[in-house]
């Protein structure tokens, strides 16, 4: 109850100038307190604005970073394109390469037959006709028998009948290498 009755008693001067003195401090520190609020409230709108700017930026950034994807996607789906495209021509170059590798050989095997032809016509014709010319020559001779009439007769007969065996061989050689030819380029089609 003294309590009481001391905050009943009445205030004197001092004691009021005190209550005064702390709500001038209370005044003062609440004016601070305001006024410290009120920046702390400006830099969070600041901080706000901020955070709303730098979210238009990451919005623009991803709308950016899905058109790059798009057009990678674009680029991606042209390389594969092209690769398969240079995969179709690369078979197609092997085919062809191999079909060129069969018809160089087919022409090398023609070319060798041509050679030995050749070969062979310069030496199995050759030999007859050598013969005929000694045969010739014999003829412009004298002839003194018969007998020596006959044996003449009878190389040229030798000769003319290698010549004819020759030409046939010849023939035959040839169709025979025509019909290769012609087989190696029915198997190549």
């Amino acid at each position: 109850m003294e309590k009481r009755e001391k905050s009943q008693e009445p205030l004197n001067r001092d004691s009021i100038a005190v209550i005064q003195d702390e709500n001038k401090n209370l005044t003062i520190e609440l004016k601070h307190a305001k006024k410290k609020l009120v920046y702390q409230n400006d830099e969070k709108e600041k901080r706000a604005a901020e955070l709303i700017i730098s979210n238009k930026e990451q919005v623009f950034q991803n709308e950016e970073k899905e058109k790059c994807v798009d057009e990678l996607v674009v680029a991606h789906n042209q390389l594969k394109f092209q690769i398969e495209e240079k995969e179709n021509r690369t078979e197609e170059l092997l085919l062809a390469y191999t079909e060129l590798q069969k018809a160089q050989e087919s022409q090398k095997e023609y070319i060798t037959g041509l050679e030995e032809m050749i070969f062979i016509t310069s030496h199995k014709v050759r030999q007859p006709i050598t013969q005929i010319q000694g045969v010739s020559v014999m003829l412009d001779g004298k002839i003194n028998t018969q007998e020596e009439l006959r044996e003449i007769i009878g190389y040229m007969k030798e000769s003319i009948n290698s010549l004819d065996t020759f030409t046939r061989e010849l023939t035959t050689y040839i169709y025979e290498l025509q019909n290769k030819v012609n087989i190696n380029n029915e198997a190549d089609e």
